[in-house]
C-alpha cells in the first residue's frame, strides 16, 4: 500500500505568515479530504512561504515573487495526486 501524499507548507514566524498557511492547509483538506496523509505546518524563518508535495516544492514566493492563488496550488496538487479530478470552480478555464 503506498501511503498518502504528504503536504508541507513552510512560513515564516517573523513574518505572521501563519494565518495565511492555516488559511491554505484548510482549502487543500477542504478540496482534497482523505486523499491526503497530511497537511503540515512548518515553521521557518527568513520571509520563507513554501509548498511542498512529498518533498517536491510546488511553489516557493521568493522564486515567484509572489504569493500562489489556492486554486494554483490545488491544481499543482491534483495534477499530480490525481489528474483526472474535476476542481469545479478552482480548475482551470478551458
Amino acid at each position: 500500500m503506498n501511503p498518502k501524499p504528504r503536504v508541507e507548507i513552510e512560513y515564516c514566524t517573523q513574518c505572521h505568515f501563519v494565518l495565511r498557511a492555516g488559511w491554505f492547509a484548510q482549502e487543500l483538506l477542504s478540496t482534497f479530504g482523505d486523499d491526503l496523509g497530511a497537511v503540515a505546518l512548518v515553521p521557518g524563518s527568513g520571509g520563507i512561504f513554501e509548498v511542498r508535495l512529498n518533498g517536491e516544492v510546488l511553489w516557493n514566493k521568493k522564486a515567484a515573487g509572489r504569493y500562489p492563488e489556492p486554486k494554483e496550488i490545488k491544481q499543482l496538487i491534483r495534477d499530480r495526486i490525481d489528474p483526472s479530478r474535476d476542481l469545479g470552480h478552482s480548475d482551470r478555464k478551458s
